[in-house]
């Protein structure tokens, strides 16, 4: 099929969403493709253009690309139906840079050849498949998370739905500051609870007495969620509320149909402890396409 007769055409109608789930086969795509990421960003004054990518008059893929500053980036796409082969995606990226502008590409899964430069090399996320029943889940927990999770449902740690999230933003921004590092900001978070309020999972976590101890925040979009922002004081990290929070999420995913919990980057500076922590969950490290400049060829 890599010799097929390939042909970009701006997507068809509203239903980004249906059809990102129909072209994944009961799988899931990542955030940076969904209808409510493109709704956000559309709101907040960037470029969204939409596209289907056919090959011999079948659709075979979808992408989303968000333009900015003379650049269209395309973030965890294009996707494509499962096991389409390399050199048609590799087509497809370099057919996609024809418009004008830049075309910056982060793919699902690696993807070289002629007419793709290379960036940055591949990051890695933790992949939760919620597939299994909940009992087959507890399971899969690494010893030691579980054990965690058990002592914080044994000291009546308590997960609560919490509609006034500005304070887990807020405290998200400190822990920024404090360790160095940059997220999404807090206005996207709040542009994301305007554009679709029923895919935000904002939770608060109580201790025995009430007392507000960590929060947590998921993105839902399609089959699959992500995992947002989370923050904890020194009594949540001392107690597991974290294991409790994360745990008790998940459940809450899968009743609603989600298949696939993106936990977020595993890599070296994402640091020892959360990568322990992310992969204590039973999740995959699951390499992602090294990120690379698409040339017109």
């Amino acid at each position: 099929m890599t010799g097929s007769a390939l042909e970009i055409a701006p997507f068809p109608g509203a239903a980004w969403q249906q059809a990102l789930d129909a072209i994944a086969l009961g799988g899931a795509c990542a955030m940076q493709q969904s209808q409510s990421y493109g709704a956000v960003l559309g709101a907040r004054g960037r470029r969204v253009a939409r596209f289907e990518i056919r090959a011999d008059g079948v659709r075979i893929g979808l992408v989303q690309m968000i333009g900015r500053r003379g650049m269209w980036l395309i973030s965890r796409g294009p996707v494509f139906v499962p096991g389409c082969a390399e050199g048609l995606q590799r087509r497809a990226l370099c057919h996609l840079a024809r418009r004008p502008g830049l075309v910056l590409a982060t793919p699902a899964a690696a993807v070289a050849g002629p007419g793709l430069i290379p960036l940055i090399t591949a990051r890695h996320h933790a992949i939760w498949s919620l597939r299994a029943d909940p009992s087959a889940l507890r399971k899969g927990l690494a010893g030691k998370w579980r054990n965690r999770l058990v002592a914080a449902e044994r000291a009546g740690l308590r997960v609560c739905p919490e509609p006034e999230f500005d304070w887990i933003l807020r405290a998200d921004q400190a822990q920024q500051r404090a360790r160095g590092y940059r997220a999404l900001p807090a206005d996207f978070t709040r542009d994301w609870a305007a554009q679709a309020p029923e895919d935000l999972i904002a939770l608060r976590i109580e201790d025995a007495t009430g007392a507000r101890i960590a929060g947590v925040i998921v993105l839902r979009h399609g089959a699959g969620a992500s995992y947002h922002i989370g923050w904890s004081g020194a009594q949540g990290r001392a107690s597991g509320a974290h294991n409790l929070a994360l745990w008790q999420t998940a459940l809450m995913l899968r009743a609603q149909g989600v298949v696939q919990f993106d936990l977020g980057c595993v890599d070296g500076e994402a640091g020892a402890g959360r990568l322990h922590f992310k992969l204590g969950t039973g999740a995959r490290a699951v390499s992602l396409g090294a990120s690379l400049l698409a040339l017109p060829i």
